[in-house]
């Protein structure tokens, strides 16, 4: 039987940030004495992960990736509270509560679709412009064992849209495009990157607050992914 694969984007497909990003830089910055407000620290945010390159290190060593990635997050962060005494150890701090699962919360359409897929015979993988905490993350939240490969952009030298990280992922499972399916909540990474590399390609709605795009594929609960694929 032809292998049957689905990928799944990771940040606002599986998992999300328990209340925002901008409260928890806000309550570790408050250990240091500083005060700022929690929205404006996520605004402030926002913008400067727009503004960032894409976390990916092309032709990088890998005894080189943890400094490369902690180094790409501590200018957005230093971009984000500026910079105070004590900053190197904040940042510490920060970026590592972010590789636990304290700091996440799954969907609650999440482990029930994925149990479905792996039942009926498809094999998983993730496709995510993250970077190497990811993976103890998935760990952390039990959500691993679901799991046959993880892609991420930092270690593959390439971020969505780039087709690139979609045609390493799928090597690594020996399939076509055509083969696979790829499930993301962002139009351009996840739907745009995955129809370019020629991935049957399936958008996540989740807030449902834009309207009907009858030239793709879209659904606002995982629960419609396992209704849309499964024989």
């Amino acid at each position: 039987m032809t292998e049957r694969v689905v990928f799944f984007d990771a940040g606002g497909t599986l998992l999300r940030v328990g209340g925002s990003v901008g409260e928890v830089y806000c309550r570790f910055a408050a250990r240091y004495g500083v005060r700022a407000s929690a929205e404006d620290l996520e605004r402030r945010f926002a913008r400067a992960f727009r503004a960032q390159p894409p976390l990916a290190f092309a032709g990088a060593e890998a005894a080189a990736l943890a400094g490369l990635e902690q180094d790409w997050w501590r200018r957005l962060v230093l971009g984000v509270v500026g910079r105070f005494p004590g900053f190197d150890a904040y940042f510490a701090e920060v970026f590592e509560y972010f590789r636990g699962g304290e700091a996440w919360e799954i969907y609650d359409d999440v482990l029930p679709a994925l149990g479905a897929l792996r039942s009926g015979g498809w094999r998983l993988g993730v496709i995510s412009n993250f970077d190497s905490r990811l993976e103890d993350l998935l760990g952390a939240l039990g959500l691993d064992g679901y799991f046959d490969s993880v892609h991420i952009s930092s270690r593959v030298g390439a971020a969505k849209p780039d087709p690139a990280i979609f045609r390493a992922a799928l090597a690594a499972h020996a399939v076509a495009p055509g083969q696979a399916w790829h499930v993301g909540d962002s139009l351009r990474e996840d739907v745009g990157g995955a129809a370019a590399a020629g991935l049957r390609a399936v958008w996540l709605d989740r807030q449902g607050g834009l309207p009907e795009d009858t030239r793709r594929t879209r659904i606002t609960r995982l629960d419609q992914l396992v209704d849309l694929i499964m024989p």
